[in-house]
C-alpha cells in the first residue's frame, strides 16, 4: 500500500472505533439516561436512517463535482458536531437534531472513503484494499464497543457525555489525517455541458448491470444486516429461547469470524469470478437460515439450540468476509470514468434503504411468526444466488474476473462469453 492508502485505512479504523463507542448504547442513553422514553429513542434511531436517505443522493453529486476529499471533510465536521451535541443534549428536539447531523455525516463518509480507495488502487489491488477496509471497520467497531461498555454508567449522564466527546474527537482526528492524503487526480466526468449531474444520473439508471447490482445489493443487505439486531435477535429470544448473553456471544462470533477469516477468504476470492462468489454467499446464507430454523423450530436441547444460533451468526460472518473484497470493487469497476462517487453513493443509498426496511419487517415477523420468518429468508438467500448468476451474464470479462485487468480503467462494452475457469 502507498502512503495515501495507509492513511485511508487508518481513517476507516478511527471512524469505526468512534462509532463503536456510542452506537450500541444510543437507545439506552436517550430512553433511560436522559429520561426521554422509548418513543423518543426509537425516533432517534429512525432519524439516523432518514438522514442517510436524504443526504446520500446529494453526496454522489458532490463527489462527482468536488472530489471525495472535500466531501469527506465536510461529513466529518458535521458528524463531530452531531456527536458532541448529542452528548450534551437533554431535550427531545436537540437530541433529534443532533442525531440527524451525526447520521448524515456518518452516511456520507461511506461513499467518500470508498471513492478514495478506488482512486488510490488499481483493478488488481482493489479487492485487497476493500477487504482491508472491512477488516479494520469490524475491528474498530468491536474495540470501540468493548471499551465504551466499560466506560459508561447509566447512573451518570456525564459518562455518556465523555463517550460522545471521544467520538467527536475521533472524527476530528480522522479529518486531520485525511487532510494530509494526496489522492491521485481522478478523471472528471464531463457529461452534457452544463448538466453533468443529470447526465451522470441518466447514465447510472441506464446501466443494466449496475441496476441489477443495486437490486442484488438491496436483497443482500435486507436478508443479512437488516436482520442482525432486529428480526434474527427477536427470533432467537422468542422462538429459540436464547439468553441475552448467548445473543451477545453470537454477535461476537460474527465479528470474530470476519476478523479471523477475512484474509484467508481473500486468497480464495481473488481468483474467482465475482458473480460466482456472490452466488456462493447466497447458498452459505441459506444454510445459515436453515441452521437458525433448527435452533428455534427443532427439538434439540437448549445447548444445541444455542450452538446452532451462534453458528448462524458465524456463517453470516463468513459470507460477509467473501462479499467485502467483491461488492465494493465491482461497483467501482462498473462505474464509467469519473463516476465512482455517483455509483458508490447509489449503492450506499440502497444499503440504507435495506437497513431501514429490514428491521421493520423482520422484527415483528421473527418474534411472532418464526416458521414463516425462516422460510422467507431462506428464499431470499436463494434469490441472492439467482440474481448473482444473472448479473454474471451482464458483466464483461474484466469486471467479473479482475485478475485479467491491465489498467485501472475498465472498458465498458458487451459482456464477453463466459469461459470455463472458476
Amino acid at each position: 500500500m502507498g502512503a495515501a492508502m495507509r492513511r485511508i485505512h487508518v481513517g476507516n479504523a478511527l471512524s469505526a472505533f468512534g462509532l463503536g463507542f456510542t452506537v450500541p448504547y444510543l437507545y439506552v442513553y436517550v430512553a433511560q439516561v436522559r429520561g426521554l422514553g422509548a418513543v423518543t429513542a426509537g425516533l432517534v434511531l429512525a432519524v439516523f436512517a432518514v438522514a442517510a436517505l436524504v443526504v446520500l443522493p446529494f453526496a454522489g453529486r458532490a463527489i462527482v463535482r468536488r472530489g471525495p476529499l472535500p466531501v469527506l471533510l465536510a461529513a466529518l465536521v458535521t458528524a463531530a458536531l452531531g456527536a458532541l451535541s448529542l452528548g450534551l443534549s437533554a431535550h427531545p428536539a436537540t437530541v433529534l437534531a443532533s442525531a440527524a447531523a451525526l447520521g448524515a455525516g456518518q452516511a456520507v463518509m461511506q461513499p467518500a472513503l470508498a471513492t478514495m480507495i478506488v482512486d488510490c488502487s488499481t483493478t488488481r489491488t482493489r479487492s485487497r484494499a476493500f477487504a482491508t477496509q472491512f477488516f479494520l471497520q469490524n475491528l474498530g467497531l468491536g474495540a470501540g464497543g468493548l471499551i465504551g461498555g466499560h466506560l459508561v454508567d447509566t447512573a451518570r449522564a456525564s459518562s455518556f457525555t465523555v463517550l460522545f466527546t471521544a467520538e467527536a474527537a475521533m472524527f476530528v482526528l480522522l479529518a486531520a489525517v485525511m487532510a494530509t492524503v494526496r489522492i491521485p487526480r481522478a478523471p472528471r466526468f464531463e457529461g452534457v455541458p452544463g448538466q453533468p449531474v443529470r447526465a451522470s444520473r441518466r447514465l447510472l439508471l441506464g446501466d443494466r448491470a449496475m441496476v441489477q447490482l443495486l437490486v442484488l445489493g438491496f436483497v443482500l443487505f435486507f436478508a443479512c444486516y437488516g436482520q442482525f439486531e432486529s428480526g434474527l435477535s427477536a427470533y432467537g429470544v422468542e422462538a429459540a429461547g436464547i439468553s441475552t448473553s448467548a445473543l451477545g456471544t453470537a454477535l461476537a462470533a460474527n465479528t470474530g469470524m470476519i476478523v479471523v477469516a477475512q484474509f484467508l477468504v481473500l486468497r480464495f476470492v481473488e481468483r474467482r469470478r465475482r458473480s460466482r462468489v456472490i452466488a456462493a454467499v447466497g447458498l452459505i446464507w441459506a444454510v445459515a437460515w436453515l441452521t437458525a430454523g433448527y435452533a428455534g423450530l427443532g427439538h434439540g436441547s437448549t445447548a444445541m439450540a444455542t450452538a446452532a444460533f451462534i453458528s448462524t451468526y458465524a456463517l453470516f460472518g463468513l459470507g460477509e468476509a467473501m462479499l467485502s473484497p467483491t461488492l465494493g470493487p465491482l461497483v467501482a469497476d462498473l462505474a464509467p470514468s469519473g463516476l465512482a462517487g455517483q455509483y458508490n453513493s447509489a449503492f450506499a443509498l440502497v444499503k440504507q434503504l435495506a437497513l431501514a426496511i429490514g428491521p421493520a419487517v423482520g422484527g415483528p415477523l421473527g418474534a411472532s411468526w418464526p416458521a414463516p420468518y425462516i422460510v422467507v429468508f431462506v428464499l431470499f438467500s436463494l434469490g441472492i444466488t439467482l440474481l448473482a448468476v444473472r448479473l454474471g451474464r451482464m458483466l464483461t470479462t474484466v469486471q467479473d474476473r479482475p485478475w485479467r485487468a491491465g489498467s485501472r480503467i475498465v472498458m465498458r462494452g458487451r459482456p464477453e462469453p463466459a469461459t470455463s475457469d472458476a
